[in-house]
């Protein structure tokens, strides 16, 4: 019996053989699993069908900006039909920022994902809440389109895996993908080089927020709960930008006495970007679910609107609700 997921790539596929004008849609605040996936796939329509559009719905992070074909995701206009729209690691179609509009005026939406809370906005959805990242389902789907991954594409691949599972550290990484990995690692691509890229080039301005950021650190209920909160004016205390948190998460979790870790980050005077983190025990998914956001048991994302010190609150009361 064929399992559903591939028969929603096989219908995917037709319909990418059959449509001639077709985008690709990442997501706002882009990381390596959005980049990386959307880079590959949008290679390997390239190599079948010879053109692809990849629309930017928001800034690239410096750290992807070293992968191959990055020049590919870029700013479009509305001003022809678009026969088929595909988004990638997006659960609802919020998540696509401008790319809602283009989403509307598709004639066909393919939706592929990998979080638990996808709402299934698709024509064709192919949601695996079981993949380690979206970066592992694209690379099933190029398999079965028939392309031959090559060392570029793999080089995407490898850094949507490796970033969206914490460089296999997390326990939604599986055997499954380190089968996938190590088809990758055949290919020859350069690990160091990726490494340094995702991992090892941290800016000076990054530095001193990171520092900055730890003086913030507030722990509830006997240190299980960690928060750190990034303001504007820390930003520009820094000299640093917002994509410059990336990691200051994952070092709250890394504290031994932390279950969930939270960090807060001020995108406007009353829009506060909410990231959660666990260890063993709490689903965060389910606390973001409750201000309309989602992601995984291990990690998820919600956006509260109000000013940072009563969004801390906020959330801080809704995590002490799950320990209960």
């Amino acid at each position: 019996m064929n399992n559903p997921i591939d028969i929603s790539i096989e219908k995917a596929i037709e319909l990418i053989k059959k449509c001639k004008n077709i985008y690709i849609v990442s997501h706002v605040q882009p990381d390596g699993d959005n980049i990386g996936s959307t880079l590959a796939l949008a290679m390997a329509i390239k190599k079948l069908k010879g053109n692809i559009n990849v629309l930017k719905v928001d800034n690239i992070p410096s750290d992807y900006e070293f992968l191959p074909s990055i020049e590919l995701i870029k700013n479009h206009n509305l001003d022809k039909p678009i026969e088929l729209l595909i988004t990638l690691d997006s659960s609802d179609l919020e998540r696509i920022g401008k790319g809602r509009k283009f989403a509307e005026k598709a004639k066909y939406i393919i939706n592929i994902d990998h979080h638990i809370t996808n709402d299934n906005f698709g024509d064709i959805n192919i949601v695996s809440p079981k993949a380690a990242a979206t970066g592992e389902i694209i690379y099933q789907f190029i398999e079965k389109m028939g392309i031959d991954i090559d060392k570029d594409i793999a080089t995407c691949l490898y850094t949507a895996i490796s970033t969206d599972t914490g460089s296999f550290m997390y326990s939604n990484t599986t055997y499954k993908t380190h089968l996938i990995v190590s088809e990758l690692l055949k290919l020859g691509i350069d690990t160091d080089y990726i490494n340094i890229n995702l991992y090892q080039s941290r800016s000076i301005a990054r530095t001193k927020l990171f520092i900055n950021s730890l003086s913030s650190l507030e722990t509830f209920l006997e240190g299980k709960i960690g928060i750190v909160a990034i303001t504007q004016e820390m930003l520009k205390t820094n000299g640093a930008k917002m994509e410059d948190t990336e990691g200051i998460i994952s070092f709250i979790r890394g504290i031994k006495s932390i279950e969930v870790a939270c960090l807060l980050k001020e995108l406007d005077e009353k829009e506060i970007k909410v990231s959660l983190r666990s260890k063993k025990q709490i689903d965060v998914s389910k606390i973001c679910n409750k201000f309309n956001g989602g992601g995984h048991v291990r990690a998820a994302g919600c956006t509260i609107y109000e000013n940072i010190s009563k969004a801390k609150n906020i959330i801080v009361e809704e995590i002490l609700l799950h320990f209960r």
